[in-house]
């Protein structure tokens, strides 16, 4: 009797409190090794915890001295995770049972002293994802609109003022500068009736160019540049493969002779390119690299460090210093995020400046005085750790990075961690200090987890301060504008509603209105303080043959205006739809692609029109070329000019060449620029009155 007793009181212990040692024993803890001293420090358990591990010190956080310290503790994840708050500078250990793992806290972001500190954070690294297939994040999307300035000419479509964003085209009023394949033409408009090709800048096809920006004499190419080398090991027995490296680079011009550009300099880091920006005249360039850590596991001695490249400094690319690389807090991303800044207003003598982030980013937002990058985190239901994935049951969520910009130096501010997924640039925004974002979390096809909507909104610190959560149940967000103290969101499913939500005090938004229509917008473009402009798609519903259900299909593209003067009522006064199924214009992912001339209130982008013909069970290619409208909340959307290319019977499909991709203007005559093909057209008329084949 007295041995079944015995028995039964270890079995006791053994299922109650996680106290029994056996079990501690099989547990591991995955946690950040770095935070900073405002910031939680995060743990995940592969076994789950409950509160009387707490209360029996059977977890618990030493000093430096190995005295055990009172932070506040708080369970997560059904006690699968702990986050750990109140901590000062210095270092930790946390004690899970008979695992331990050790961390600092710093006042500011440490930098890395060493190889062998890089190598402990890609071992962890590599530990979270053992068994895991990941896939890539997509390159990111595309920011308060720019109004022409003082010159008479376009400008970019930029989504803050003072803060400038790269394009496929550029002008100065003289001369237009674009990329075609892998050249970037020069072209006089001086004359619209007789315009002249004034130069070409060929690239090998080593080198991709992407997108340009102008600074008064300078010209400033950008894109991917691809080098073949063999990866340096210092282990001479083991032979690694050669391999492509794809390094982020901008070309430097001096074009004040537009009939002969100078080369005067190229600047290059390693990896894929994430945003460029120009702030009056600094440059910032960010990129995002994964290095091989991977390579670690077969005994290659492989260097981990990103590489950049300046020509002024050196003749090739180099490895970054130690002490230009830290790790952001509670980053296990694997990825580098490399942000290299330069003064161009004398862009060969300045120096170049590059600090890289061991923590990847996706989509850039950039105010005129701080830099955010954001970073999509999964969290696999039960697993015990964070991964970045796309796919699997489990809950993406976004790390937030704030980093302060003064002049050409980039310094960390912060972090956080919010809930769901950032869909683009515009669903993010700065005002009076505070970081504004909307979100989606859920899925919009499951469920057990359905998708719903969010609106954050942080302080300096990146602390939150406001919030609105569970927004359109079971649709997700397809565009978003901040103007001022008022954001405007737009979810779809089967129908478009547009939010209107006050975030005039930060610690109490509240949605104002809602408008439910066919259709959604991709793209929001202020028009005044009282109405929007919405691009994107008409829907319909369908009923497949065979099925009961209703599906929604998108149709043409479409235009919507919205009267939001009346915050509790926006209302849609007028609508445009151009073409059918198929329809597609570069305006519904791309800002940059929308013609803007405020003054005359003309709005214009690029199109392809597909449309069903008598009979025909689906659309077909009709017609390419681009269309502008005046914009006006008296006169609604009215159509100005029709600059569709002259159809020829015989053509099934749009030709790249002569396909409008950008419309600009300089003084009195619109611009139409393809890749092989740019036409002038007279601005009040919209009269053809050249055409310059190149």
């Amino acid at each position: 009797m007295k041995k079944w007793t015995v028995i039964f009181i270890v079995a006791a212990i053994c299922l109650t409190g996680g106290t029994w040692w056996i079990y501690f024993s099989q547990q591991e803890v995955s946690a950040q090794s770095h935070i900073l001293s405002d910031q939680v420090f995060k743990a995940d358990f592969s076994r789950s915890i409950n509160s009387d591990a707490l209360k029996n010190e059977e977890v618990y956080v030493t000093d430096h001295y190995g005295d055990k310290v009172k932070p506040d503790y708080k369970l997560k994840n059904n006690g699968k995770s702990i986050e750990i708050s109140g901590l000062s500078e210095g270092d930790y250990t946390l004690y899970v049972g008979k695992r331990k793992h050790t961390f600092q806290v710093h006042e500011s972001i440490p930098t890395v002293k060493s190889r062998k500190e890089l190598e402990e954070y890609f071992k962890l690294v590599m530990s979270t994802r053992e068994n895991i297939v990941t896939e890539a994040t997509d390159e990111m999307a595309m920011e308060e609109s720019s109004k022409s300035d003082s010159a008479n000419h376009s400008t970019t479509n930029n989504q803050v003022e003072g803060v400038e964003e790269a394009d496929i085209v550029q002008t100065n009023g003289s001369h237009v500068f674009m990329i075609s394949e892998n050249n970037i033409i020069i072209n006089d408009i001086e004359n619209a009736t007789n315009m002249k090709l004034e130069s070409k800048i060929q690239f090998t096809d080593s080198f991709y160019p992407s997108q340009l920006l102008l600074k008064d004499e300078t010209l400033l190419v950008i894109g991917q540049k691809n080098i073949y080398h063999t990866l340096e090991s210092r282990d001479t027995e083991s032979r690694i493969e050669p391999a492509w490296e794809s390094m982020t680079s901008v070309f430097l011009y001096d074009i004040s002779d537009p009939t002969s550009p100078k080369l005067i300099r190229e600047l290059a880091s390693e990896g894929y390119m994430n945003g460029v920006r120009l702030k009056e005249n600094v440059l910032y360039i960010v990129s995002t690299i994964m290095p091989r850590y991977w390579m670690m596991k077969e005994n290659k001695d492989i260097e981990l460090r990103p590489f950049t490249y300046d020509s002024k400094v050196n003749k090739e690319a180099q490895p970054l210093d130690y002490k230009q690389i830290s790790i952001l807090p509670n980053s296990l991303d694997g990825n580098y995020t490399v942000i290299t800044t330069l003064d161009i207003s004398e862009p060969i003598e300045n120096e170049a400046k590059t600090k890289s982030f061991l923590g990847g980013s996706q989509d850039l937002y950039m105010s005129t005085e701080n830099l955010y990058l954001t970073s999509a985190i999964y969290k696999e239901e039960g697993a015990n750790t964070s991964r970045k994935m796309v796919w699997g049951p489990g809950k993406l969520d976004t790390v937030v990075y704030k980093f302060s910009l003064k002049e050409t130096t980039v310094d960390f501010v912060g972090t956080a961690t919010l809930q769901g997924t950032i869909l683009n640039q515009f669903s993010m925004d700065e005002h009076d200090g505070y970081f504004r974002t909307v979100t989606t979390t859920g899925d919009l096809w499951d469920e057990r987890n359905p998708s719903e909507n969010n609106l954050f909104i942080l302080d300096e610190d990146m602390k939150m301060v406001g919030s609105i959560t569970g927004l359109a149940k079971e649709e997700r967000i397809y565009s978003a504008r901040f103007m001022g103290d008022k954001a405007y969101m737009v979810t779809f499913r089967e129908t478009d509603p547009l939010f209107v939500i006050d975030v005039a005090n930060p610690t109490k938004p509240q949605v104002l209105g809602e408008l439910k229509i066919p259709g959604f917008s991709n793209y929001l473009h202020p028009l005044g303080e009282s109405h929007l402009i919405g691009f994107g798609y008409e829907t319909s519903s369908v009923v497949p043959v065979g099925s009961k259900e209703p599906i929604i299909q998108t149709e043409g593209i479409k235009i919507s205006l919205f009267d939001v003067s009346d915050f509790g009522n926006p209302k849609e006064v007028d609508t445009e739809v151009i073409g059918g199924q198929g329809t597609y214009s570069p305006i519904v992912y791309d800002h940059h692609a929308l013609f803007e001339h405020s003054e005359k209130n003309l709005f214009g982008f690029p199109v392809i029109i597909y449309e069903k013909k008598e009979g025909q069970e689906y659309s077909s290619y009709k017609q390419d070329g681009a269309i502008i409208y005046e914009i006006t909340p008296e006169k609604g959307i009215v159509l100005k000019a029709d600059l569709l290319n002259k159809v020829n019977q015989a053509q099934q499909y749009e030709e790249w060449g002569t396909m409008i991709h950008r419309l600009i203007y300089s003084d009195n005559s619109i611009y139409t620029i393809g890749m092989k093909e740019m036409k002038s057209y007279h601005m009040d008329t919209f009269k053809e009155t050249g055409v310059l084949s190149y």
